[in-house]
């Protein structure tokens, strides 16, 4: 499982819009050749059918796809927003914070969804997220969860 290396992290990201937001963190899995674009597809199109049911928590969004859509492995990459986007959840507006998420089966889905949940559920590490400069800052956020 690939879960927030460096390589799958971008800070400050410019997104416009829900879906360039949802393309910025689909295109990290991509280039590591974790998904396909068809993944990226999937996930913009499950938005786009479905709403803003994968926005969590306040700032905190986490698209995702089927795993027949195209993921090649277990994996999950973070994107924070410059700008705060409104996906038109009504609770949880705005989000800075996207992780992307793909499985290859349910039981990975859980599994990814587990150790996602162990660090976005303390406070103080969305803070951290919120507001760090550089991969160095997040990965000791991570470190105890892979």
């Amino acid at each position: 499982m690939k879960f927030l290396e460096e390589s799958l992290i971008a800070l400050d990201v410019e997104a416009n819009s829900p879906e360039e937001a949802i393309i910025s963190t689909g295109t990290l899995l991509k280039n590591n050749k974790l998904v396909e674009e068809t993944y990226i597809n999937a996930m913009v199109q499950s938005f786009k059918t479905n709403g803003p049911y994968f926005v969590l928590a306040p700032n905190i969004a986490l698209p995702h796809a089927r795993p027949e859509d195209g993921v090649n492995e277990a994996c999950v990459s973070f994107v924070r927003l410059k700008t705060p986007v409104k996906f038109g959840h009504s609770n949880n507006d705005p989000v800075r914070l996207v992780f992307g998420l793909g499985a290859s089966s349910s039981i990975e889905h859980v599994t990814v969804l587990q150790k996602l949940m162990a660090l976005l559920s303390d406070q103080e590490n969305v803070e951290k997220l919120l507001t760090a400069q550089s991969y160095e800052e997040i990965k000791p956020l991570i470190g105890g969860q892979s």
